[in-house]
C-alpha cells in the first residue's frame, strides 16, 4: 500500500512540475519550457525528492537549467505542497538527466555499424 502511495505521489510531482515549468511561473531565466521532467524519485519517508530533468539543449544549458530549478526549489515547493495532500512537502533537488542525449548517440554508432556492414 506505501509503495502504491509512493508512485502517487512521484506522478503529482511530476506532472506539478512539469505544469510550473511550462507555463512559465518560474521566473529564472535559466529555466525555460525546453526542459522537461523526465522521472521523479521520492524517499520511502517522503523527505527528499530527487527530479530528473532532460531537455534538448547543450549540456551546458542544461546543467544551467539545473542549477535555476535547484535555485527556485523553495518557491516550487511552495507551489505543489497545498496539492500533495501530505503533512509535509519532500525536500526537491534537481539532476541533470541526460538519457536522451545517450540514446541518440547509441542509435548514431549503431547506424554507423549498419553502414559498415552493408558496404562489406
Amino acid at each position: 500500500m506505501a509503495n502504491v502511495r509512493l508512485r502517487r505521489i512521484e506522478s503529482l510531482l511530476r506532472e506539478e512540475i512539469s505544469s510550473l515549468i511550462l507555463r512559465n511561473e518560474i521566473k529564472d531565466p535559466r529555466v525555460d519550457s525546453m526542459v522537461s521532467v523526465s522521472g521523479v524519485s521520492v524517499s520511502k519517508d517522503l523527505a527528499y525528492a530527487k527530479v530528473r530533468v532532460s531537455g534538448f539543449k547543450e549540456r551546458s544549458e542544461l546543467e544551467s537549467a539545473v542549477e535555476g530549478l535547484n535555485h527556485a526549489a523553495g518557491f516550487i515547493q511552495s507551489r505543489i505542497g497545498p496539492r500533495l495532500k501530505a503533512r509535509n512537502t519532500p525536500k526537491l533537488s534537481f539532476v541533470a538527466d541526460h538519457s536522451i542525449e545517450e540514446s541518440i548517440e547509441v542509435n548514431r554508432t549503431i547506424d554507423e555499424v549498419v553502414a559498415k556492414s552493408q558496404e562489406s
